[in-house]
């Protein structure tokens, strides 16, 4: 039997407890790894999750120019001289590049989790085939299942995003799981609502943040479920592919 455990935000990630019998999978609905997805999707060639601009400023020095995109928020404010990290705005432009990726929560969350067995990062986007590539690698570990949350806080958006993971994890294994109390809690949350998505996710503070900023629309296309068939994975040297 293998366990499904859910941490409420990164911080609440203890690195030292992650080791070789651990899977993790990482949330940030708005945005950080609906952008991974939407990205890789959309053919760029890899995504390099950093911890803070200055980061990613460094990570571009030894880079070709043509090569990498840098792409970036602190706090929801587009970080200066970066692409704004919303899917739709930067489908058009990531093919073939290396895309340097830096967000309040999301990739910290990606970098804290780097010590697991392995890290795939999901969203509403990709729950299902995520579920299904974890579960081919899945034996009798425990899947830690990370919302990013919001700067030490809890959120509603990698909440349910996380309960509707649980959901295909259970709807696609032939076994059975022990939940914790708070991977229980988020998929009885998840059941209560599942058809009201966009709904919640345009309602949560990081929601109606973007609201503010006009990406309405952005916020309504992260919360689609299952439209990209893609898994993307944590390599060793920190980069994000898509799993084969």
């Amino acid at each position: 039997m293998g366990k499904l455990h859910v941490i409420l935000c990164k911080e609440d990630l203890n690195k030292e407890k992650l080791n070789e019998n651990k899977l993790v999978v990482v949330f940030d609905i708005l945005m950080a790894t609906s952008v991974i997805t939407s990205v890789l999707k959309n053919g760029a060639k890899e995504v390099l999750p950093v911890l803070n601009g200055e980061a990613a400023l460094l990570e571009a020095e030894s880079r070709e120019k043509e090569s990498y995109l840098l792409v970036g928020e602190y706090q929801g404010l587009t970080i200066e001289g970066f692409h704004s990290p919303h899917p739709q705005e930067l489908k058009g432009v990531v093919k073939e590049k290396t895309v340097i990726l830096s967000t309040t929560n999301g990739t910290v969350a990606i970098r804290n989790a780097i010590e697991a067995k392995q890290v795939f990062v999901a969203s509403l986007l990709n729950a299902a085939f995520s579920a299904k590539q974890v579960l081919e690698q899945h034996t009798d570990e425990t899947i830690v299942l990370v919302c990013s949350g919001s700067s030490g806080s809890f959120n509603l958006e990698d909440f349910y995003g996380v309960g509707y993971y649980i959901e295909c994890l259970l709807r696609q294994s032939d076994h059975s799981w022990e939940l914790t109390d708070s991977a229980l809690a988020a998929h009885q949350f998840f059941k209560g609502a599942a058809d009201r998505g966009e709904e919640l996710l345009k309602a949560s503070r990081v929601g109606r943040m973007l609201s503010k900023y006009g990406m309405d629309d952005e916020v309504a296309f992260v919360a689609s479920r299952d439209i990209y068939n893609i898994s993307p994975v944590v390599k060793e040297n920190g980069m994000v592919v898509i799993d084969k």
